[in-house]
């Protein structure tokens, strides 16, 4: 039960990363398909997913879904899973599940990509907060596992009070190689532009103000050293706060930086493949695809110690900066300018395994993921590779 493409996401490359891991290990698959509300693949209405082609599209699937169960297609040996935890018409699992004998009924994981239990996840913003947390406890019910993508992410669903099974994929799923092959070489660092990207979206919970003040801060150390800062967008740069549009509309007439964007998937890569870092300040990307796809592409990541990403690092204390501390993060971002990091590689590397872990579980060899003991917290300073 995949998720609708849009150019502007990653999730146009998603299916294809899971099909490609499917097929290698000989698993016998079904993509359940959905249909569209529009073609343009644009994110209208919200942030994250456009509000209503989300949901238009979810319900359809789910509408396929059950014609598969009520045609018998489905039993007890089956797993359906789903690559997000918020799936409208869900519901309809349960309802039907409870009135079939046990013989018909498939196990369902889902995969947590971040929800209410994420302190500054969408959800908040638009004040859904309230209804989401009801709903999380339904599908919590009824669920055979819950997938999160890191320890403190576990922690989150802990406190929260969710009971069914929790698994840490310690990652996300991504496909190294076919993010390699849409840029014609891996160009040398040596060769690259002396270059800074911020390629999360330009909204309150990514901290572009933060960005913004790294910039400003680069200039007040190194007034004539040139680096060009920019931002990188899918789509038309916009956010959910206006004084950030204000305040980089005013950076980029300083020629302080510089904004990309509408583009298209290869062309981001092009860009990231002639820069140096990508930079990230987010309060919850909870992994991020972009430390994924610039360290497969030799770009050097500088993120902050917050959260999922000293799992995501391997607490690497040289590509890591304190969090909110601009001078750290310059101390930092100074050296990852001129030398490529010696880890280099080992993040997207180990994300490329993501989805092999998530078949491990639901084909039952998942127990070293598994999360339910009350020593949890043990795995948080375990380096994973």
């Amino acid at each position: 039960m995949g998720l609708e493409p849009y150019k502007a996401r990653y999730t146009l490359q998603l299916q294809e990363w899971n099909e490609r891991v499917f097929k290698r290990r000989g698993i016998n698959y079904v993509i359940v398909p959905g249909e569209t509300l529009s073609n343009d693949q644009a994110i209208v209405t919200g942030q994250v997913l456009d509000a209503h082609g989300r949901t238009y599209f979810g319900m359809s699937q789910l509408m396929n879904l059950i014609r598969m169960m009520k045609q018998g297609e489905l039993n007890s040996e089956d797993v359906i899973y789903f690559e997000d935890m918020f799936q409208p018409g869900i519901e309809s699992l349960p309802y039907i599940l409870n009135q079939i004998d046990v013989g018909s009924r498939p196990r369902i994981f889902v995969r947590c990509l971040a929800q209410s239990i994420d302190p500054d996840d969408f959800v908040h913003v638009w004040g859904m907060s309230e209804f989401m947390g009801h709903y999380e406890k339904m599908v919590d019910s009824f669920v055979d596992g819950v997938l999160a993508t890191n320890e403190e992410m576990v922690m989150h669903m802990k406190i929260a009070g969710w009971q069914s099974p929790i698994y840490n994929i310690s990652g996300l799923a991504f496909g190294k190689d076919e993010v390699q092959s849409r840029v014609a070489s891996i160009t040398p660092f040596s060769e690259r532009r002396h270059r800074v990207v911020f390629s999360a979206r330009w909204d309150q919970e990514k901290q572009p103000d933060f960005y913004m003040d790294l910039i400003e801060g680069w200039y007040q150390r190194h007034p004539n050293k040139y680096v060009e800062f920019c931002v990188c967008s899918g789509g038309k740069l916009k956010s959910n706060n206006q004084n950030y549009m204000l305040r980089t509309k005013w950076l980029e007439s300083k020629g302080l930086l510089t904004i990309y964007e509408d583009l298209e998937k290869n062309d981001y890569y092009n860009i990231v493949n002639e820069s140096r870092v990508v930079f990230n300040c987010a309060l919850q990307d909870w992994v991020s695809n972009t430390v994924s796809e610039a360290d497969a592409l030799g770009c050097n990541v500088l993120y902050p110690a917050y959260r999922s990403f000293p799992e995501t690092f391997a607490n690497d204390h040289t590509r890591l900066y304190v969090p909110w501390s601009i001078e750290d993060a310059l101390d930092k971002l100074e050296k990852l300018l001129e030398k490529p990091s010696e880890h280099l590689g080992k993040i997207s590397t180990r994300n490329d395994s993501t989805i092999d872990r998530i078949c491990d579980i639901l084909e039952r060899q998942g127990e070293s993921m598994l999360r339910m003991t009350t020593d949890y917290r043990k795995h948080t300073r375990e380096s994973k590779f």
